[in-house]
């Protein structure tokens, strides 16, 4: 069987845990679309309604993200 291959957005941090900033076109474009639409959310409801979009899209961001990054996430200490 073929393999698929994930494409890289983000590489995992050399120090700490998770992914730092996107490395690719598609995660730099995640990071500006989840940013737009809690600044939009902001500007435009109420803040009950902002916290529930932000509460909604912070999972999902970080699953794309852990789904897309070069490694496994774990703690790191920089070795």
């Amino acid at each position: 069987m073929r393999e698929v291959r994930r494409q890289v957005w983000f590489r995992v941090k050399r120090r700490g845990y998770g992914v730092g900033l996107p490395v690719a076109w598609q995660g730099w474009l995640l990071l500006a679309l989840f940013i737009a639409a809690i600044a939009i959310a902001a500007a435009v409801w109420s803040e009950l309604v902002s916290l529930a979009v932000l509460i909604i899209l912070t999972p999902i961001v970080i699953i794309l993200a852990r789904r897309h990054s070069d490694a496994e996430w774990r703690w790191r200490d920089g070795r």
